[in-house]
């Protein structure tokens, strides 16, 4: 049965167990999108059909223009990193506000990273408002 671990489907096969999957998430502006996530964020960015593709070493991600956007309320996008405070450090540099949650085990320290529940983690968010996070490695 599909969900329990098989790997394999009611159909008896593999139908979606060897495809390259990929997210997507929406935002407002796709252009501002364009330069936060190539030119803040230095990540590989492309065009095409109207859409955006954040190229990544796990894939590429979709960023797909919605003119009813809303923001997600979850982190959509995290990106492992060998070390968390640098990467805040540079981010913070390059203009990248970081969030205070009021309704997590521990406050954050004046960087904005979260530490002592897990991986250390900083969230911040894209110009359409969508959460993203830099985390850990472990």
């Amino acid at each position: 049965m599909v969900g329990e671990g098989t790997g394999s489907t009611a159909m008896g096969d593999d139908m979606l167990g060897n495809v390259d999957a990929f997210s997507s998430f929406s935002v407002n502006d796709l252009q501002r999108a364009k330069h936060f996530y190539d030119g803040t964020l230095g990540l590989d960015v492309s065009e095409g059909n109207g859409m955006l593709f954040l190229h990544v070493r796990a894939g590429r991600i979709l960023v797909y223009p919605k003119d009813d956007h809303t923001p997600a309320t979850f982190t959509v996008l995290n990106f492992p990193v060998d070390n968390v405070e640098q990467v805040v450090d540079q981010l913070a540099e390059r203009g990248v506000t970081f969030e205070q949650y009021n309704d997590m085990p521990a406050e954050p320290d004046e960087k904005g990273i979260y530490r002592g529940f897990g991986p250390d983690i900083a969230w911040f968010k894209d110009p359409a408002g969508n959460v993203l996070a830099v985390v850990q490695n472990a």
